[in-house]
């Protein structure tokens, strides 16, 4: 059997249960998964940094022995070659998510013809789930315990909280 490298690339700010869902069976899949955080110049720079994002991500997979963090500022084309990876491992949620995603499946083959990607469905508790309303959720002072790793739940609550 082939040793497959998958990278499961995102903005991951904050990373959620949802992507933590398709990091583990990613995990079960691939011989190596590869949770990349990468720059993304349409988002605006984010309420955590890259490297807290890493940090975060780090403290969430710890349990999993096969997923490694890291972080790139380039093409995800690039940095699958870069890796010699084999597979892009994207989640979706929904309808809405499948032509943005597709677009950019298609240009990474034309720009990477050695890596495929792959679409995960999330599960459906998780399919409204997204970091923006994490985000909004918590900056209300709201209950974000079923939307966030554990391992993670202060750390956020604690950036976010208003008042605070």
């Amino acid at each position: 059997m082939k040793n497959t490298v998958a990278i499961y690339p995102g903005s991951f700010d904050p990373i959620t249960l949802g992507h933590l869902d398709i990091i583990s069976r990613g995990a079960k899949m691939f011989n190596k998964v590869i949770v990349v955080v990468m720059s993304n110049v349409h988002k605006n720079s984010g309420c955590f940094t890259i490297d807290e994002r890493v940090e975060m991500i780090k403290k969430s997979v710890s349990h999993i022995e096969n997923v490694e963090v890291d972080h790139f500022d380039g093409l995800l084309a690039n940095y699958a070659a870069n890796k010699n990876a084999d597979v892009i491992v994207k989640g979706l949620r929904a309808v809405t998510d499948f032509e943005y995603e597709f677009q950019m499946a298609l240009t990474n083959k034309k720009l990477n013809p050695d890596v495929e990607t792959i679409f995960l469905t999330t599960s459906a508790e998780n399919m409204y789930l997204s970091s923006s309303m994490v985000k909004q959720i918590a900056s209300m002072g709201g209950d974000i315990t079923d939307f966030v790793p554990h391992a993670i739940h202060n750390d956020i609550v604690k950036r976010l909280k208003k008042g605070d």
